[in-house]
């Protein structure tokens, strides 16, 4: 291996940048460089290391035996980078950035960020809501709670709670009907959301697996807090996680007319990426997590 030249950062960026992408055009797109100058960068890398990193192939590439082997070394020692830079960033104002949906944010985290920055008094919190999954190479986001099956390449990830559905609404809208005794008798009211699958799911295990929902209008309110919100106005049923809205339901506001709840292999995870697992203040939130949520990092059954 030839090390005698400088040492290529320049290089070894972009290279991060192409494997990412799997395209030269992409990288280039995101870095601000044209495609001939991509094409250096990599082949100057390639020539100092000695070793062919992608097959060029027409209209596709691909990481060679050797560009897989650098590639994840590449991304965790920028991500190590980042997270430095991060680091003295928000030293002077210590600020925990969380990324979460905005229903864990309404529904959870924002009935126990007080007791976490009891425990951590120099930590401010900087609470984001997306629905999308972000790139952390791209955000300022330090950690991000996430609903899925955990299987993020490149992150850690720490199970949460399961997460879990059951039809829900006011007890006003169901007298309006004489009351909600029968799975089929959600079908006489308005639907929130009926073009989610959690409805199938539910009336397939309710024993109604020839119901339609076609009928039904196909709104989309983006996010379970906002379908909550619509439910408790008396503007139909919606399909929910109960124990997220068990003070509605204490305080008359929502009701659960079944005890069946289903589940589709999607649950809450806390997520960063690997190269961060020791930074001071995600290990002083997960620690918070562990002792809040008696699930946390349990393995699912």
């Amino acid at each position: 291996m030839k090390m005698s030249r400088q040492f290529p950062l320049n290089a070894l960026r972009v290279f991060e940048a192409v494997a990412r992408h799997g395209s030269f055009t992409k990288a280039g797109e995101e870095l601000g460089l044209t495609q001939t100058a991509v094409s250096y960068q990599v082949k100057l890398l390639e020539d100092t290391i000695d070793e062919q990193l992608f097959l060029r192939r027409p209209r596709k590439i691909a990481l060679t035996d050797a560009g897989s082997r650098l590639a994840p070394k590449v991304s965790e020692a920028f991500e190590t980078l980042r997270e430095a830079v991060a680091d003295m960033r928000n030293t002077a104002d210590g600020t925990l950035t969380i990324n979460s949906s905005s229903t864990f944010a309404s529904q959870w985290l924002a009935r126990h960020l007080g007791s976490f920055q009891v425990k951590n008094p120099g930590l401010a919190v900087r609470l984001e809501h997306s629905q999308d999954l972000i790139d952390f190479s791209r955000s300022e986001a330090d950690l991000a709670i996430r609903s899925g099956r955990g299987n993020w390449p490149g992150l850690k990830v720490h199970f949460l709670m399961r997460n879990h559905f059951t039809p829900m609404l006011s007890p006003h809208l169901a007298d309006s009907i004489g009351g909600v005794h029968s799975p089929l008798d959600l079908l006489k009211l308005r639907i929130i959301d009926a073009g989610d699958p959690w409805w199938m799911i539910w009336f397939n295990a309710a024993g109604h697996p020839d119901v339609s929902l076609q009928d039904q209008p196909r709104n989309r309110l983006g996010a379970q807090a906002i379908e909550a919100a619509a439910a408790i106005a008396g503007h139909g049923v919606a399909i929910l996680r109960p124990e997220f809205y068990a003070e509605d339901v204490a305080l008359g506001r929502l009701i659960q007319p079944f005890d069946l709840t289903c589940e589709d292999g999607s649950h809450y995870w806390l997520v960063y990426p690997e190269a961060r697992r020791n930074s001071a203040k995600i290990r002083a939130f997960r620690e918070f997590l562990r002792e809040a949520l008696p699930e946390f990092d349990k393995p699912i059954i």
